[in-house]
């Protein structure tokens, strides 16, 4: 059985009024794991308490650019205590991004990060949004971070959704990162009329296809990200899980 996780970004008003709580219901839905989008001032022996008693993994935190470069340690030392091998970040300021020269920039400093983090026992990566598949000098953005870092020093959690979004095939990119290609994201969308997210399934998006690949390549964990609802969020979310449970 594949590592299926949800980001809980995509319930952020549940976990922001009742984060423990809220994990729970996540596993009582039957996820796998959870990737985190902050942790509401939890201490990470109580975090770390709470996962084990329900049953659910750490599969990584989404920590931003700033807190990257501010409080590094910190942020792996508690990523250590909750038995989380992922420090991902979401994405980055205009000015880490605007230009070839930017993205070196950028990724010199990624790649420091994740070497720490290697030295420390924890995987790096960089989740995309639409904005890293613009071109500077004939590569995307995301091109430019993935080819000036270290392998080792930073893996690549491609959302599906977004690459979909900018007119791409999510299955090329797998294709073209291969094993360097962690984590997925995976989202849906309602049609290309319509790019609003939807359940896992639901939408236009290849899935099936999606995750073929995502097998050939040994990616460690799918995870469930929706920003969008016409229906309550964690009937979604179940949805979404029990498609996957299908294709996986």
């Amino acid at each position: 059985m594949k590592n299926i996780a949800l980001q809980l970004y995509s319930i952020k008003e549940l976990t922001s009024t009742d984060f423990l709580g809220t994990l729970k219901k996540v596993a009582d839905i039957g996820y796998d794991g959870v990737e985190f989008a902050g942790y509401f001032g939890t201490s990470a022996a109580d975090l770390r308490q709470a996962l084990d008693a329900y049953g659910l993994k750490a599969a990584g935190s989404h920590i931003g650019i700033s807190d990257l470069m501010l409080q590094l340690e910190q942020t792996i030392e508690y990523s250590l205590a909750i038995g989380s091998p992922y420090i991902i970040c979401p994405g980055l300021p205009e000015e880490m991004r605007e230009s070839a020269d930017s993205y070196r920039r950028t990724a010199e400093r990624l790649d420091r990060i994740g070497e720490r983090c290697k030295e420390q026992g924890i995987r790096f990566g960089y989740h995309n949004h639409g904005v890293e598949f613009q071109k500077f000098d004939g590569l995307t953005g995301l091109e430019w971070l993935a080819n000036h870092t270290h392998r080792d020093h930073l893996f690549l959690e491609l959302d599906t959704y977004w690459a979909e979004h900018a007119g791409f095939r999510s299955v090329d990119w797998i294709e073209q990162f291969k094993d360097r290609c962690r984590i997925l994201h995976i989202k849906d969308m309602k049609s290309r009329e319509d790019v609003r997210n939807t359940e896992i399934g639901s939408g236009i998006m290849d899935f099936a296809a999606i995750t073929e690949a995502g097998k050939r390549y040994g990616v460690e964990w799918y995870t469930v990200e929706q920003e969008e609802y016409d229906i309550p969020q964690l009937d979604s979310i179940s949805a979404s899980l029990q498609y996957l449970r299908q294709i996986l």
